[in-house]
C-alpha cells in the first residue's frame, strides 16, 4: 500500500499551467476511491482557477496509472460497498464521467492501463513516452470498465479498432497507439511530462475564451449533437458578446502586422517595436 503521510495527488502551477500529479508509486500509481475522490477535487480547482488555462495530467515515479486499486476491492466483504464507489456520480478513478471544462494534457509514461487509460482518454491529449505500455488489462481480471473507456475509445480511434482494444484486453504499443490515433505524440523516455508541458504551453499562449469555444463545439458535435445542423447551430450560438470582444482584440493586432508572416507567438499580449512591426509588415509584402 501507498504510504498515507504521502499526498496521493500532487498540484503544481506554472504560470498559466496547473499539473496534477498521481502520486503512489509503490502501487504504480493504482487509484483507490480517497485518491479518486481527490483527483476529481484537483482538477475541480484547475478549472474553477481562473490564472490556470490548461492542465497536464502525470503519474510520479515511472508509471502513469496502473487503473483502479484492486487491492481495495479485493479486501471489501459486502458487494454493496464496492456498489457504492462504483455509482460515485463523478467517476471511480477521477472526474470521468463529465466534460473537463479546459483543455487538459496527459502524460503517459511506464504503464497507462485499465481505469489508468480511462483516465488518458479523459484528457484532449496524450503525450506517450515511446516504452510505455497501454492496454485495458482488466479484462484478464473480470473488472468492467466503468470510468467512460467503451464510450470515449470508439470516438477517437473507431468502433473496431475500441472493441479490439476492450474485448482482448491486449497490450498497444507506442508505435501502434500513434498509428491509431490513440496518442497524439509519441517522444523518449524520460521526455513525457517535459513534451506534454511544451504542448500545454503551445494551447495556452492563445486566447482562451476561442480555444474553449472551439473545444466545446468539437466535443458536441462528436458526442452530444443529434444531427449534422444540430452540431453547426450550438456552434454558431455559443458564441458571446466576450469572445467577439477578444475576435475583435486579435483582428486588431493582425492589423497592425502582428502575426503576419508565420509568426503567432505574441497575439496574445505581446508588444512590439515600431521597428520590428515595420519589418513584419514588408514581410506580409513578399
Amino acid at each position: 500500500m501507498a504510504n498515507p503521510t504521502e499526498d496521493a495527488i500532487v498540484v503544481e502551477k506554472e504560470n498559466n499551467i496547473t499539473l496534477i500529479g498521481i502520486n503512489r508509486p509503490k502501487v504504480r500509481n493504482a487509484i483507490d476511491s480517497l485518491t479518486g475522490k481527490q483527483l476529481s477535487a484537483a482538477i475541480a480547482d484547475f478549472e474553477n482557477d481562473p490564472k490556470a488555462d490548461v492542465g497536464v495530467l502525470h503519474g510520479i515515479g515511472g508509471s502513469f496509472c496502473s487503473g483502479y486499486d484492486l487491492g481495495e476491492l479485493a479486501g471489501q466483504q459486502d458487494p454493496r460497498q464496492a456498489l457504492s464507489i462504483v455509482h460515485n456520480p463523478e467517476g471511480v478513478m477521477g472526474p470521468t464521467r463529465r466534460m473537463i471544462r479546459k483543455p487538459l494534457v496527459c502524460a503517459i509514461s511506464g504503464y497507462c492501463v485499465a481505469g489508468g487509460l480511462e483516465l488518458a482518454l479523459m484528457c484532449d491529449l496524450r503525450v506517450m513516452e515511446e516504452n510505455a505500455v497501454l492496454g485495458f488489462f482488466n479484462r484478464r481480471f473480470g473488472v468492467p470498465l466503468i470510468d467512460g473507456g467503451t464510450v470515449r475509445l470508439p470516438a477517437l480511434i473507431g468502433l473496431s479498432r475500441a472493441l479490439d482494444l476492450i474485448l482482448t484486453g491486449r497490450t498497444v504499443s507506442a508505435k501502434e497507439a500513434l498509428e491509431i490515433g490513440l496518442v497524439n505524440r509519441v517522444v523518449a523516455v524520460g521526455a513525457g511530462l517535459g513534451q506534454a508541458y511544451n504542448l500545454a504551453m503551445s494551447i495556452a499562449k492563445y486566447p482562451q475564451l476561442c480555444i474553449r469555444h472551439d473545444r466545446d463545439a468539437a466535443y458536441y458535435g462528436a458526442f452530444s449533437a443529434q444531427s449534422f445542423e444540430q452540431a453547426l447551430e450550438r456552434e454558431a450560438a455559443d458564441v458571446s458578446v466576450e469572445l467577439l470582444q477578444e475576435a475583435k482584440a486579435g483582428a486588431d493586432k493582425f492589423r497592425q502586422g502582428i502575426g503576419r508572416g508565420g509568426s503567432f507567438s505574441g497575439i496574445k499580449e505581446r508588444k512590439l517595436a515600431d521597428w520590428e512591426r515595420a519589418e513584419m509588415k514588408h514581410e506580409s509584402k513578399l
